[in-house]
């Protein structure tokens, strides 16, 4: 058989498209005596080499009926299961690791299932819930898939650290290191690439790496695969890649079981999507997928966390309609939602109501109960609550149940409470841990109460209870901030005597300590005997001892200790960098401030636009404006786009030096950049351009600013500039612009004219600025009138004076007789 391409040019895209161009191909049927039309063929175009007709028939038929709905279409099925010729292009694509691609560029974001789940509409009405009712209970439920959960641990395998080792080289990526990848790949069970992306600490690289080993060559990813990534991506916000996935699961007919949807809705909520997570049930009703128990467990849950307890009740009566019976998740889930909005009578009825309802309730029932008692301190009902539950629901109090009770009231500050109950539980013969005793104890150090939380240390010696390290460093970090750190230090010593070696969190509270009660230097000494007492300093460490520097004025020191912090390998945050680079161009040294900034830039933290804003700042203050508009081209130079911010800092610093025509210069660039003008920004234009009298300048630049951001005091503020700087004509030719809304701000500015030309010795200009008023249906200020009328009469213009008068007399404000 031979192929007449009828258009050359688009032969790769059709082959690797072929859905999409069924026409394409003219097939011609070699028959003898016929002429058949010299063509180039597929496989001489593609691969150089003549390939059995049967094999690229084959290959094409699989092209053809890959998007086809009805998987019995294959020509050669077993072909197509083995080779998977449908990623012949995906082949050369690049595992671009360092730009993070989707690489999903077949799964349109215009596809069905997508605009099921992004389409708008109003939270308030029960569209989402309505399609309960369209799931009749025909549909046949599919087997189960493997899980990834149990069974041996292959995150420790040779092949999954091999293949993590070379994911963390991405910044160095080149095609050598990606053909080691793409070996290795082929050589890894499901499980082992299910480790692989559990064990990134980025879901997104897991994500790149879930789609760029689907592109690869004579692999297809285990359908465990496909419900490992959704579970990653449930834990985080990423809703767009487990959409995503879902699609290429249907894309690569995979099972798609309700709890696939399910990870996908999780997801949609943790980005606070809640309108569009219930739509993923829309989606999963195309599919033709029946709703089970746990995916309707999963909307209840994130109605009820949405904020939205009386669709999450409706949600429940539907199921019930279509024959899926709630369980005690179902109602806990209720339960928890009537404590998050203090309705506690609902939430008891509904326990109450449980038994008839075919469903008991259990311990985590009561939990979530008393959990809201204990928030509120109603230490009987909680009580009353356990006889309740023992009574009504024969569960009895045990050792959970009161390390639960003494957890709440220890969180919500209420450690004598907690005392009592872990008091009575050791009455009760259950085993006294640590555990809850240093739960009250950090109770008891939060609220200041050492005598107390020292106290009951004591107690736990004589129970033979013995502290362990999170109890001491709670008592620590509770004398450091009180400023006892010599009570602090000797509990450290006690540490020791007792045979329990004090951590890292040990000595970090203790620095602290120290660092707040101004002794950094004594800090700093004892953080660099840590390898003789066996502890390492942590990122946490390092951040304490650097503000601790920084608040007694001691900078070439806090500078040094992050130097040292970075050689460490902890990175400080933006934020504590732009604290030190505040403090040091409060002292007037810009210049160093600058080379500590691009110090932290070349060592790889993360510099932001703040960091630089301040250090122009710093040149702005020390008037240096070359050096700052020299900083503002290295901003675009490392990429770091200036703010709005920025732009002020500078048009402001300009402005003071008269340098008008660059400040305009730089306005104009702002605006073109598409940021949006803040109230400050509109302040300090007005400010500079009024007090040099530029005034038809300033006028275009705000008509310019107008149109990016609406600001609708603007010229209220050149009006009240230019009355300040003694500029009365062009205030009074601006006034038609602020009369036109006729607001209280408008009055005032108006009250501030006349009161300027008043001082200034022109009542006339106050006068006609009243009748403007007048005309607008605003009426001025009574007494200022008073005034201006006093000042017209002695300039000789009783005429306008008794005008004046008259206009408040018409509107009945004025007596005439008085």
């Amino acid at each position: 058989m031979l192929f007449n391409f009828i258009s050359r040019p688009g032969i790769r895209e059709a082959l690797l498209n072929s859905h999409k161009f069924r026409g394409f191909f003219e097939v011609h049927a070699c028959v003898p005596s016929i002429e058949v039309v010299p063509t180039y063929t597929a496989k001489s175009f593609l691969f150089g080499y003549q390939f059995p007709s049967s094999v690229l028939n084959a290959f094409l038929s699989s092209l053809s009926s890959r998007k086809s709905p009805n998987p019995s279409s294959h020509s050669n099925p077993g072909l197509y299961a083995e080779n998977d010729y449908d990623t012949i292009r995906e082949e050369s694509d690049r595992f671009n690791l360092v730009h993070f691609g989707s690489g999903l560029d077949e799964l349109d974001d215009d596809d069905e299932e997508s605009s099921d789940i992004e389409e708008g509409g109003s939270d308030h009405n029960d569209d989402d819930l309505i399609v309960l009712n369209s799931f009749t209970g025909d549909y046949k439920q599919t087997e189960g898939v493997r899980r990834f959960e149990g069974g041996e641990d292959e995150s420790g395998h040779p092949l999954v650290r091999e293949i993590c080792r070379l994911i963390e080289l991405r910044s160095a990526w080149n095609p050598k290191l990606e053909g080691e990848l793409r070996h290795l790949l082929r050589s890894l069970k499901p499980r082992q690439v299910c480790a692989v992306l559990q064990l990134q600490t980025d879901e997104r690289v897991a994500l790149s790496f879930f789609y760029w080993a689907d592109r690869q060559w004579r692999y297809r990813h285990d359908p465990i695969v496909y419900y490992a990534m959704l579970e990653i991506l449930s834990k985080t916000k990423l809703c767009q890649g487990a959409k995503r996935v879902l699609r290429l699961m249907a894309k690569r007919r995979i099972v798609r079981r309700p709890e696939a949807f399910g990870y996908a809705m999780v997801s949609y909520s943790r980005a606070g999507k809640m309108r569009n997570a219930m739509r993923v049930l829309t989606m999963m009703q195309k599919a033709g997928i029946e709703p089970d128990l746990s995916i309707c467990n999963t909307a209840i849950h994130i109605l009820v966390m949405g904020n939205s307890l009386d669709k999450a009740v409706r949600f429940l009566e539907r199921m019930k309609l279509v024959e899926i019976t709630p369980n005690v998740v179902t109602y806990n889930c209720l339960i928890k939602g009537y404590c998050d909005l203090h309705r506690l009578e609902d939430a008891m009825e509904l326990i109450a109501e449980m038994p008839f309802k075919g469903c008991c309730p259990d311990k985590i029932s009561y939990y979530t109960v008393m959990g809201f008692l204990c928030k509120e301190k109603r230490i009987n009902e909680v009580r009353a609550l356990i006889e309740k539950m023992t009574k009504d629901s024969n569960l009895l109090p045990d050792q959970v149940t009161y390390n639960t009770l003494v957890h709440m009231l220890s969180k919500n500050g209420h450690g004598d409470e907690a005392l009592e109950f872990l008091k009575e539980a050791e009455a009760r013969g259950f085993q006294v841990n640590k555990v809850g005793y240093s739960a009250i104890i950090h109770s008891f150090c939060q609220e200041g109460r050492m005598d107390k939380a020292k106290e009951t240390v004591n107690e736990m010696f004589s129970k033979g209870c013995i502290p362990d390290v999170v109890t001491y460093s709670s008592v620590i970090n509770g004398f450091c901030r009180e400023g006892k750190t010599d009570q602090a230090k000797k509990m450290l010593h006690q540490m020791y005597k007792h045979g329990c070696k004090p951590n890292t969190v040990s000595y970090t509270a203790l620095l602290n300590g120290l660092c707040k009660n101004g002794n950094s230097l004594q800090a700093r000494e004892m953080m660099n005997a840590s390898e003789e007492e066996w502890w390492v300093p942590n990122a946490i460490t390092y951040s304490v001892l650097v503000h601790g520097f920084r608040r007694e004025g001691k900078l070439s020191e806090a500078c040094d200790t992050v130097r040292e912090m970075i050689k460490k390998g902890f990175i400080p945050t933006p934020v504590e960098i732009n604290l030190l680079i505040q403090n040091l161009c409060r002292e007037c040294k810009v210049d160093e401030a600058k080379r500590f900034m691009e110090e932290c830039l070349n060592n790889g933290c993360a510099i932001n636009v703040v960091n630089f804003t301040t250090v122009i700042h710093g040149f702005c203050q020390k008037g240096d404006l070359e050096s700052a508009l020299s900083l503002l081209d290295d901003m675009y130079l490392s990429n770091k786009h200036p703010d709005v911010f920025t732009y002020t800092t500078l048009i402001d610093a300009l402005g003071k030096k008269g340098r008008t025509e660059e400040a305009t210069k730089l306005a104009m660039k702002m605006l073109r950049t598409g940021l949006i003008p803040t109230p400050v920004t509109y302040r300090t234009v007005i400010h500079q351009y009024c007090r040099v009298g530029r005034v038809e300048d300033l006028l275009r630049l705000l008509e310019k600013m107008l149109l990016r951001q609406d600001c609708r005091t603007a010229y209220n503020q050149v009006i009240e500039k230019l009355c300040s700087f003694g500029n009365l004509e062009q205030a009074y030719k601006l006034l038609g612009k602020v009369l036109r809304t006729a607001s209280r701000v408008d009055a005032d500015t108006c009250h501030m004219l006349m009161e300027s030309c008043l001082r200034k010795g022109i009542p006339l200009m106050s006068y006609n600025v009243a009748c403007r008023m007048f005309n607008r249906n605003m009426v001025p200020d009574l007494k200022l009138c008073e005034k201006v009328s006093k000042k017209l009469v002695l300039e000789g213009k009783s005429e306008e004076a008794d005008k004046l008068i008259l206009r408040f007399v018409e509107r009945g404000l004025v007596d005439l007789q008085s």
